[in-house]
């Protein structure tokens, strides 16, 4: 045969081959449509089994006093129940707040100079120390029971002024006296005048969602150590 006759027989098809190409065409397209399916399914598992190994993890870990004094740590308890029962605190706020502040680390500086765990400016210890009729000795702060005295009477201080509003307290706590009253003097953060239904500073609203949050884990954790 010649290579033109070669040439003419390969570019002609009869209906039997182009049936059979097809055949083949559709076979090949429904092994890869199979293998698809198979690799989603096995991530899909994969996935499922991940879900499921986390779930169980956190339903045995979650409430085991190892892990849960780790997220929540009990470190100062006598202290901080002793310094808030002398201003008319639940104990746990302060703990709250300590965890907020600074993770339980008397050494805390913050960029702003605040200090200690309760995260007090060293202008603020001073007046403070004064309400005691003592003297602020500089790094005072980094004592836990300097801290603890002074950021407790602060918070107690907080409480009474907003009526005993844990909200406006912890506002004011990290935002300031000043800044909570000029919130509570725009209808857009409080219709009433009274409620802070508003917080619009992005930092102080997750500040207080974060202490609202562990003053409610605290809360159960001091009940079950009473």
């Amino acid at each position: 045969m010649t290579e033109g006759n070669q040439k003419t027989d390969r570019g002609m098809q009869t209906p039997a081959s182009r049936r059979l190409k097809a055949d083949r065409s559709r076979r090949y397209a429904r092994r890869r449509a199979r293998r698809r399916r198979r690799v989603a399914a096995i991530v899909t598992i994969l996935t499922l089994s991940v879900a499921l190994i986390g779930l169980g993890l956190w339903l045995v870990l979650g409430n085991r006093p190892g892990v849960v004094g780790q997220a929540y740590p009990m470190e100062y308890e006598a202290l901080i129940r002793a310094r808030a029962a002398e201003n008319g605190l639940d104990p746990a706020l302060p703990a709250a707040v300590i965890l907020a502040e600074s993770s339980y680390r008397p050494e805390a500086v913050s960029e702003a100079n605040a200090q200690g765990l309760m995260q007090l400016l060293p202008d603020t210890a001073q007046w403070i120390s004064g309400k005691f009729d003592e003297v602020y000795a500089e790094g005072s702060l980094f004592e836990p029971e300097v801290n603890i005295k002074y950021g407790c009477w602060y918070l107690g201080y907080l409480m009474k002024r907003f009526d005993g509003d844990v909200t406006k307290a912890v506002a004011a706590y990290h935002a300031g006296q000043g800044r909570v009253d000029e919130w509570l003097a725009d209808p857009a953060c409080s219709p009433d005048g009274v409620t802070l239904s508003t917080i619009p500073s992005d930092a102080t609203r997750t500040y207080v969602t974060r202490v609202l949050k562990y003053y409610e884990k605290y809360q159960a954790l001091y009940a079950q150590a009473a």
